[in-house]
């Protein structure tokens, strides 16, 4: 038996398969308490819903896994209304790892880094609530509110499913509903059987015809489901 000579010795090259390196983080359960944090302006409860969910819409665009994204969107959730439990199963079931016990910073499994902003997980304290009374909010009271701007009333080009073509009164303002009625008054077919289209896309009973660039020489299409028009009787 002899010593292996340097041929025998085959050193780590470059283009074989690297050795990965788990580093164990700390991991502390979900802790109670919520950040604290003051918006740049009092922002209402609305406004905080929309900034929160172009976070999430666009947060897995960028880094990371969207499953996890999505697991603390629920846990944030199941945090704010003081649910930690289930919280921490949603936290726990995902494989996310807390280091400090907060949704602040957390770590997937393959060690990618997620932050997420105060204003996902807790309303600031200058927000202002939807459902203000007189007494929270005087200042409200003195405000008056511009009065509407007139009507400006045009005719609206709708084709039935039925092939029929006609025009109903309108105006930018009105919406899907109203429009239904003023259908119904006019041709005797019941708003619940009335489905209203433009452009390929279905039209709410809430949206408005401002809300749909709709222009006044446009065609809306009417989808009417088991249509029978009302035949009047004339007495003899």
């Amino acid at each position: 038996m002899g010593v292996a000579n340097s041929r025998d010795y085959h050193p780590y090259h470059p283009s074989q398969s690297p050795i990965k390196v788990v580093l164990k983080r700390r991991n502390e359960p979900l802790k109670k308490e919520c950040p604290k944090w003051k918006s740049e302006y009092p922002m209402t409860e609305g406004q905080l819903r929309s900034k929160r969910d172009e976070f999430w819409d666009t947060a897995p665009a960028f880094d990371g896994r969207k499953e996890i994204w999505d697991a603390l969107r629920a846990a944030a959730v199941a945090a704010e209304v003081n649910d930690l439990e289930l919280a921490q199963a949603i936290v726990d079931g995902a494989c996310i790892t807390l280091p400090h016990g907060t949704l602040t910073e957390s770590y997937d499994e393959l060690g990618n880094r997620y932050q997420l902003p105060a204003y996902t997980l807790a309303p600031p304290t200058n927000i202002i609530t939807e459902c203000t009374n007189e007494s929270q909010a005087p200042n409200l009271k003195e405000q008056k509110k511009p009065p509407p701007p007139p009507k400006e009333e045009f005719q609206l080009r709708v084709r039935l499913s039925c092939g029929k073509d006609l025009r109903i009164s309108a105006s930018m303002s009105d919406s899907i509903s109203q429009l239904k009625t003023a259908l119904e008054g006019q041709e005797d077919i019941e708003a619940a059987h009335q489905r209203w289209f433009f452009a390929g896309k279905l039209l709410t009973d809430k949206t408005r015809l401002q809300d749909t660039k709709i222009q006044k020489d446009f065609v809306v299409q009417v989808i009417v489901n088991n249509y029978s028009p009302v035949t009047k009787l004339i007495p003899n």
